[in-house]
């Protein structure tokens, strides 16, 4: 007997439409499409987050008389310390406590460095801090969140948890009972300075130091129109100053100590008022420099155009002025690579660093 099948409906066969992508841009074909800073420090492995946090303490020298960041074993609970006066541990501060875990934070976590906190301030290692952070790439999970911004219910656990979490946790030397006089202090501690300091706010903190472009990409931001010169020729333009009264002289065979010297040769002046402002120039990119990239950015450029220049400015020259010239028109020219700043760098500051570094008499215009 023939037994009859369902009628099955054909497959319907679609092509793959052709993908929206990402856009592209000459950058991201290269670098690939960028990852947010709050992104890229969840990869961190342990010693990056140390250099990460040993940046952002240096930008909190703005915010503080003086930022110490102590490292190693024997801490006292305390990685960064921010001190407001000359008295240190013993004056107003805020203590910070970096952690580089797998997961967020928990309360089991915290126990132990609140309870270094509690014990070294009441035997009079340090003041107690104005505020005690909790740092870490992860964030402080829910039961430590809710526990932190209920100071209360923080100390209550805290006293609960003390002979498991706290107790063998605080020295190596020795057990900490949670009695006496010391339990006493804990009753009466202010357990509200112990917060968290958000993953945003770090990175935020961070981006106003000279750290950030450097470690997140994103490129410098624009520079600050440079300040004009002012009339009156300042101290610390002394010498590359007098190296040009005497780059004039040299080309017009006569002594020239001042401006006024310059009056019978118009063309002289405008070149002297031009060599301030590309000092100017220089200088505000040195600046610039300070606040924007590492350490050492712009003194490296200023050695870049040195060796740029050296040779030019060793060759026999008619006199000292057409030297300037030549060695300021090479520094123009030069195909500088790799620094950080060059996509900052101006014709302008390229010529300004030449007196810079005459200024510093690493060059001489007269031989």
């Amino acid at each position: 007997m023939n037994q009859s099948h369902p009628t099955i409906p054909p497959i319907e066969v679609t092509g793959i439409p052709t993908p929206p992508g990402c856009s592209a841009t000459a950058t991201t074909v290269v670098a690939g499409q960028p990852i947010l800073p709050q992104h890229q420090v969840m990869l961190y492995a342990s010693g990056q987050w140390e250099e990460f946090i040993n940046e952002w303490a240096y930008g909190q020298k703005a915010k503080y008389k003086q930022v110490v960041r102590f490292a190693g074993a024997g801490d006292q609970g305390v990685d960064v310390g921010g001190f407001t006066d000359d008295n240190g541990l013993m004056g107003v501060w805020d203590g910070f406590q970096c952690k580089h875990l797998d997961n967020a934070l928990t309360p089991t976590d915290a126990y132990p460095e609140i309870a270094k906190v509690l014990w070294h301030s009441f035997c009079g290692a340090y003041a107690a801090p104005r505020k005690y952070y909790f740092m870490a790439p992860k964030a402080c999970g829910l039961s430590l969140s809710k526990l932190l911004v209920k100071p209360t219910e923080l100390k209550t656990a805290i006293v609960d948890n003390w002979d498991s979490k706290c107790a063998d946790a605080v020295t190596k030397k020795q057990t900490i009972a949670l009695t006496g006089a010391f339990a006493e202090y804990v009753t009466n501690f202010d357990f509200s300075i112990f917060v968290q300091k958000p993953l945003l706010e770090l990175i935020d903190e961070h981006r106003a130091t000279p750290f950030f472009a450097a470690r997140f990409g994103g490129g410098l931001g624009p520079r600050p129109k440079p300040d004009a010169p002012p009339e009156m020729v300042q101290k610390h333009e002394s010498r590359y100053i007098e190296q040009l009264y005497e780059a004039y002289g040299d080309h017009r065979k006569t002594k020239v100590t001042d401006l006024k010297a310059l009056a019978t040769w118009p063309a002289h002046v405008k070149h002297f008022h031009r060599q301030r402002e590309h000092f100017y120039h220089a200088e505000a990119l040195r600046n610039f420099a300070r606040d924007t990239v590492p350490p050492g950015t712009f003194e490296d450029l200023q050695s870049e155009v040195y060796a740029g220049v050296a040779d030019v400015e060793a060759k026999a020259h008619k006199d000292a002025l057409v030297r300037l010239d030549a060695v300021t028109q090479a520094a123009q020219e030069l195909h500088l690579t790799t620094n950080a700043l060059l996509t900052v760098v101006k014709v302008q500051d390229r010529r300004g660093i030449c007196h810079q570094l005459a200024n510093e008499d690493r060059l001489i215009w007269k031989k």
